[in-house]
């Protein structure tokens, strides 16, 4: 039986006029990696810290680990635990001092604290380096010191904002396998990220754009619901000339650029991918690649806010 870590219902927050959120409900279950994702003034950042019962909603009400966020905000904070993307360390203290500073926070002491101190370390890699100063510390390091403190206490839920924004891939994957690692052990995890491709780690995903929810699913559901035309990437030197060759024929419903290429969704107008192949040969556009793919989170993500607009 799945029991819900996180009811959240009918949550709206305004500011004056604007509607930073507006009337969202979802639940998260126990133990789960959920994904809460939307781009810059969407209103995740917003609807977080409500869930941190830092922010009091304008309507509506949430249930965090059993507590609401409007009556009993206290009692959340209490109960969760938070990592923002600046990694909510002192840069100024020791990593043992930093340990020392949120376990006395939590009110671990004894061996109870003694025993979390050193999981900490060990899931930081810090055994023997208690006495280094946080701010020497690599950018992934120090990341998985902040989530360490952040859990020190046990909490049965934790909240991570961005946690990965500036960290290098390899440092981002070994981040991801902690927090795998966690949910292993039965804590739930709410995410915020701008790393689509870390979305797919998630057991269940919301997608939010201007203060409501899009899509919600796991990421097989989004993409199989959502996409329903063929995805092609296409590898050519001059990605702005493709987009702009395939932006007015009938066969294409969207495109955007990923990296040095471009995802092209194409709809039943076209017959064959050589109609395709052919324009670009008569553009004088040389094409080093143009397969089918399976389509990304993000190739979802723009089919739904380019349908919202």
């Amino acid at each position: 039986m799945n029991i819900n870590a996180i009811e959240v219902k009918n949550l709206t927050k305004k500011f004056g006029d604007f509607v930073s959120v507006d009337n969202v409900s979802f639940n998260v279950k126990e133990g789960e990696i959920f994904g809460f994702l939307g781009a810059n003034g969407a209103g995740k950042s917003t609807t977080l810290r409500m869930l941190c019962g830092i922010l009091s909603p304008t309507s509506g009400d949430a249930l965090v680990g059993g507590f609401s966020i409007s009556n009993d905000p206290a009692l959340v904070k209490k109960n969760i635990g938070y990592m923002s993307q600046r990694f909510s360390l002192y840069n100024d203290l020791t990593v043992e001092e930093n340990i020392n500073f949120f376990g006395g926070i939590y009110g671990l002491s004894g061996n109870k604290f003694l025993d979390r101190k050193k999981w900490v370390l060990a899931a930081a890699n810090l055994l023997g380096r208690e006495k280094t100063i946080a701010s020497s510390l690599p950018g992934g390091i120090k990341q998985r010191l902040a989530l360490g403190t952040a859990v020190i206490h046990r909490p049965g839920i934790v909240f991570l904002d961005e946690p990965t924004s500036g960290v290098d891939p390899i440092s981002r994957r070994n981040f991801w396998n902690l927090i795998n690692q966690l949910s292993e052990e039965g804590i739930t995890i709410f995410v915020t990220t701008h790393y689509l491709e870390e979305a797919e780690y998630c057991n269940n995903i919301i997608l939010i754009d201007s203060g409501k929810i899009v899509a919600e699913g796991t990421p097989k559901e989004l993409k199989t619901k959502h996409i329903k035309n063929d995805i092609y990437e296409i590898e050519t030197a001059d990605a702005v000339k493709a987009l702009e060759l395939l932006e007015f024929q009938n066969y294409v419903d969207e495109t955007s650029i990923f990296g040095n290429n471009i995802h092209v969704a194409f709809n039943e107008n076209l017959e064959s991918i050589d109609k395709v192949k052919q324009l670009f040969s008569d553009a004088r556009l040389e094409t080093t690649k143009m397969e089918k793919i399976i389509p990304t989170l993000e190739d979802v993500f723009i089919h739904l806010l380019d349908k919202d607009k």
